[in-house]
């Protein structure tokens, strides 16, 4: 079992400084944050060598997610990619 000493009120409050501080610099440590990449639409259909209603119909069907920005559909790069498996299975299903 651990003993129980008595300190005085500066040391308390050193140790409970320092406490802080430790306990602060692993809060304020920038993460590092995925930065989201939107692509057009003329860019989707370069990158998967399709054409517009093929991807109009992939999008409608939810194969590929798009988001509406305003007025404009933009699509995540890195799900397009992600979507190149679940697109190769439907393309070539008999």
């Amino acid at each position: 079992m651990s003993e129980l000493s008595i300190i005085n009120l500066e040391d308390l409050k050193t140790t409970i400084s320092f406490i802080i501080k430790e306990e602060l610099k692993v809060i304020n440590t920038p993460k590092e944050i995925g930065v989201i990449e939107y692509i057009k639409t003329c860019d989707v259909l370069k990158l998967l060598k399709i054409s517009k209603p093929t991807l109009i119909d992939w999008r409608k069907r939810g194969i590929i997610p798009s988001y509406r920005i305003g007025s404009q559909i933009r699509f995540v790069k890195s799900e397009v990619l992600d979507c190149l498996e679940k697109i190769n299975t439907i393309k070539y299903r008999s």
